[in-house]
């Protein structure tokens, strides 16, 4: 299908289509039939941006024995995609004001397809590290590639929701990826996952190349001083999520993690520093560090470590149980359902007078699921999760639209410059509070496992009669395999061990959800008094970016 807005058509905007700014595509009034295009293909962008993260988070395990990695290795594999993701959103958002949106959209195909190309040769890990780095850029610039053409696909007074459905369906993609992950793995063979990659990637660039978005206006965005500062802050935050990722594996007492935590400080500090005093700043530092704009950062980040209750919590304590991926196929087939109907009621509820509700509930909801599953045992199923691990899969997205309605409302009040601060402080918040989350839970549930393995230990004696007689059951039951009585007293003693300390990890994970439900209700409650107080003064929060924003389109309909 021809582009019909290609300016080599001589085609001329009228006034309302016009781009919003600079780096965004025009609205051009599209026929019917191109606007369904439009949306059936932002849907297909946005579930292909969320599987670069979440085949990689589903066969993880997978892809470290193919590999033959250590778990160091591949914390490394996590550590490439997270670092380059975190940032380039900035970098993404300037080169689209700066080159135009096609030039945009072909190198993010190209990323993509990069990605996606080098995995098939199998060429080892380091291979892996640099496809996985590259994954992370075209996952982020496609985030951004799907929002565009939904709303392209969408009449003008819904296109918000195109933007916020394109960051629901991304996060629909990673319980998807788990639950269709086992069939591509049926035969052993993890190519099958790179070759599925691959093939969406091709399906991807042949769509946008059959449908070209509208073009936009160009501005001159970048400066010297962007090459010092933006380099320093991706070094930083790269170091940083290492320093979160490996922390957990190495352990925190390792001492080159206190070298890159220092590094990391230094690097992101010097790089706020030269942006505070720039008279043209990539990042409006100043806007950055007032407390409104702290205070939705921190929120967003807390929320994003209470969710990683899914993600470590749920998922090691399944795992702890003897649970594999092929017996968890329906356990994240409903939590993609409820995924899925978070992105879309939190569309469907979107009150511009009264964003912080979403959060509120979202939070009151992860306290509720996560206090349910505090009393998991050696029995505990997915079935036993279905309702509270939904809950919280629900939670973790609903809450998501509505910030970022908050957070695009202050940024545009202010005027489009200040964009991309905003675009940066939701993406470095949502990464690293995810990487902090479940560095601080792992941290955490270890210590709490060994404390509750000494306790364990400590009532389990030879000189107990029915822990004597429990040992010789087991003994006996070995007498067909192992003909030595000692070596089979001593398989039993191992035996009994290993189920003391399996019995001691699932007790450490209901630690761990009482103290993300404890977190979740305290938050819940300090957020409800003041929405409550809001609510009877008649105040919103946002009233002022609202009202500015009114003057604005008045000022320029």
């Amino acid at each position: 299908m021809a582009d019909p807005a290609a300016p080599a058509t001589g085609y001329v905007f009228k006034p309302h289509e016009r781009p919003f700014m600079p780096g965004s595509p025009a609205s051009p009034d599209h026929p019917v039939r191109r606007k369904i295009f439009y949306f059936l293909i932002g849907l297909y962008l946005a579930i292909v941006g969320g599987f670069q993260n979440g085949l990689l988070v589903a066969n993880l395990t997978a892809m470290q024995g193919h590999l033959d990695l250590t778990p160091v290795d591949a914390g490394w594999v996590t550590v490439a995609y997270n670092m380059t993701n975190a940032c380039m959103s900035i970098l993404l958002y300037k080169s689209r004001q700066q080159f135009g949106i096609q030039r945009f959209v072909r190198a993010v195909m190209l990323a993509l397809l990069l990605a996606n190309f080098l995995q098939l040769f199998d060429a080892g890990y380091r291979m892996e590290l640099v496809a996985r780095g590259v994954s992370g850029i075209a996952a982020s610039g496609l985030s951004t590639l799907a929002a565009f053409y939904l709303m392209q696909g969408l009449p003008q007074d819904k296109r918000i929701a195109g933007f916020l459905l394109a960051i629901g369906l991304t996060q629909v993609a990673v319980p998807l990826a788990r639950a269709i992950s086992p069939l591509l793995l049926a035969d052993g063979d993890i190519a099958n996952l790179f070759i599925l990659q691959f093939a969406l990637s091709l399906v991807a660039v042949g769509l946008v190349n059959i449908l070209h978005l509208p073009p936009g206006d160009t501005i001159r965005s970048f400066e010297k001083l962007d090459l010092v500062t933006f380099p320093m802050l991706a070094v930083g935050v790269g170091l940083l999520c290492a320093f979160l990722v490996q922390g957990r594996i190495q352990w925190w007492s390792t001492p080159w993690l206190g070298g890159a935590l220092a590094a990391s400080v230094v690097l992101i500090g010097a790089a706020f520093l030269i942006e505070h005093y720039r008279a043209n700043p990539m990042l409006q530092t100043r806007w950055m560090g007032s407390r409104d704009l702290v205070k939705f950062a921190l929120t967003g980040a807390l929320v994003r470590v209470l969710t990683s209750e899914q993600n470590f919590g749920a998922t090691g304590l399944l795992a702890a149980t003897g649970l594999v991926n092929d017996q968890l196929v329906t356990y994240y087939a409903v939590l993609t359902a409820a995924t899925l109907a978070g992105a879309l009621l939190a569309i469907v509820r979107l009150d511009p007078t009264d964003l912080r509700r979403p959060t509120l509930v979202s939070l009151g909801i992860i306290a509720v699921g996560a206090f349910l599953d505090t009393h998991s045992g050696l029995r505990t199923g997915p079935m036993n999760l279905y309702v509270s691990q939904a809950m919280i899969a629900f939670a973790a997205v609903y809450f998501m639209g509505p910030m970022l309605m908050e957070g695009l409302l202050r940024a545009l009040s202010k005027g489009p410059s200040y964009l991309v601060s905003f675009v940066g402080v939701f993406s470095l918040s949502q990464t690293l509070g995810g990487l902090a989350g479940v560095a601080a839970l792992s941290a955490f549930h270890t210590l709490r496992a060994k404390a509750h393995l000494m306790t364990l230990g400590g009532s389990i004696s030879a000189a107990d009669p029915d822990v004597a007689q429990g040992l010789g059951r087991l003994a006996a039951a070995q007498a067909g395999t192992i003909l030595d009585p000692a070596l089979r007293s001593a398989s039993a003693g191992a035996q009994v061990v290993r189920e003391a300390a399996r019995e001691a990890t699932i007790l450490a994970y209901n630690d761990v959800f009482f103290v993300i439900g404890a977190l979740a209700a305290l938050a819940f409650a300090a957020m409800l008094a003041r929405w409550i107080y809001d609510r009877r003064r008649g105040h919103n929060p946002l009233a002022a970016e609202l009202e500015a924003l009114q003057k604005m389109r008045a000022a320029n309909p």
